[in-house]
């Protein structure tokens, strides 16, 4: 039996090996150096919670996609986090409401569901993301847009598409209570774009034939002022004004060519209250993060506000990167082969990944095996791919080499 099956993993869960746990952990790391930069505090939360803190805020999730169980401890049924959000809100009502607003906070972690997406067969969901409570509309979203766009981009990743949208376009253009019709089929034939079908499922409503023209409502900004005009006379007219406006201040803000609108948007229909947006890139066949504003769900806990947040799925933007050849093959570092080679402390004083074996033979086996760049033998310092040689004396020379390894990136 192959060893990989003599230890199955659980559906859906799966290991990171040292090269792709390297990748993410950077990545991670500088997005979240762009979040701190624009002001918001990074918190850690609790890998589960009580069922009933989590479900409180889901809104957007099947309660059958959360991982549930009986905390031995309490007697409580008890879950694994299936979204951050709902935590963050719950930090700021208890743990947080002597600070003053606004509250900017990220984070980093992993969520689990129990179903996974179409693109690949992970529920353990890497993320990263911020949340922004007690700044409303556009500041908050246009701050939101700003950010995410800025941490794309600091990951090199330089191709990518932002569709935005505003829940409340759709909302407001469906009946309170609609006759022998399921407002989830609506949905789904929006989110489909299929006008034919539509047609169908909202016949009789008060604004059927807005509803059905959202199908093709998505483009540049012709598309938002066209929107603007179908809508005018509809109870959607103020939020499609408002999406041309954010689209038309985000542009000015320098990132309008990441920018797409989709009027007939949809996703997170239940959860999600004004703008909300998606980001695309080549490669996955899901977006690479998503958000939006949800003003209801600080006042579930007890502490009303404007809220608004995004996420970015740190697995998926690999992906992207790797499509876009964005993301480096490998880690640099160097084996040396004495531990009492006085430039091994050198090295690790400067951030290079230095690892020490017993004799040459090994250091090569080694250094191909783990994924080092460099093997110090001796005077010289020898690239592992090409065999290029470094003197790596100390002094002057040495010098030169932890130099060079800034330069790359230790």
């Amino acid at each position: 039996m192959p060893a990989s099956l003599q230890h199955p993993l659980p559906g859906g869960m799966r290991d990171l090996l040292p090269e792709e746990a390297a990748q993410r952990r950077a990545l991670a790391q500088n997005i979240l150096r762009v979040f701190g930069v624009h002001g918001y505090a990074l918190v850690t939360l609790p890998a589960f919670e009580f069922a009933e803190v989590l479900e409180r805020g889901l809104g957007v999730l099947d309660p059958a996609d959360v991982l549930r169980f009986v905390e031995p401890e309490s007697g409580e049924v008890a879950a694994l986090g299936p979204d951050m959000t709902p935590q963050i809100a719950r930090l700021i009502a208890t743990r947080l409401g002597d600070r003053p607003a606004p509250y900017r906070l990220c984070y980093e972690g992993t969520v689990l569901r129990r179903r996974s997406g179409r693109a690949r067969k992970h529920r353990q969901i890497a993320q990263v993301g911020v949340e922004l409570a007690g700044v409303g509309e556009p500041e908050g979203d246009l701050e939101l847009l700003e950010v995410a766009a800025r941490a794309l981009v600091a990951t090199g990743l330089e191709r990518f598409t932002i569709d935005l949208g505003d829940a409340g376009i759709v909302r407001s253009l469906l009946p309170a209570s609609p006759a022998s019709i399921e407002p989830s089929a609506v949905l789904r034939a929006l989110s489909r774009k299929d006008d034919a079908e539509l047609s169908e499922l909202v016949r009789g409503f008060e604004h059927a034939d807005a509803l059905v023209r959202l199908t093709a409502l998505h483009g540049g900004r012709d598309a938002a002022l066209e929107g603007v005009r179908l809508l005018a006379d509809t109870p959607a007219a103020s939020s499609a004004r408002e999406l041309l406006e954010l689209f038309d201040a985000a542009t000015a803000r320098g990132f309008g060519g990441h920018l797409v609108v989709d009027l007939g948007e949809v996703r997170g229909f239940a959860y999600y209250t004004g703008p909300i947006f998606h980001v695309f890139a080549q490669g996955p066949g899901e977006a690479i993060g998503s958000g939006g504003r949800y003003d209801e769900l600080l006042g579930r806990f007890g502490a009303p506000m404007a809220a608004a947040g995004f996420a970015l799925d740190l697995d998926r933007l690999v992906w992207a990167l790797q499509a876009a050849g964005r993301l480096a093959a490998k880690e640099h570092g160097v084996v040396a082969v004495a531990a009492s080679d006085t430039r091994v402390a050198s090295l690790r004083a400067a951030g290079v990944r230095t690892s020490v074996v017993a004799s040459s033979d090994r250091a090569w086996e080694y250094a191909r095996g783990w994924g080092y760049s460099h093997v110090l033998e001796g005077g010289h310092l020898v690239e592992v791919t090409t065999g290029k040689s470094f003197p790596a004396d100390a002094g002057p020379d040495m010098d030169c080499i932890l130099d060079w390894f800034g330069r790359k990136g230790a």
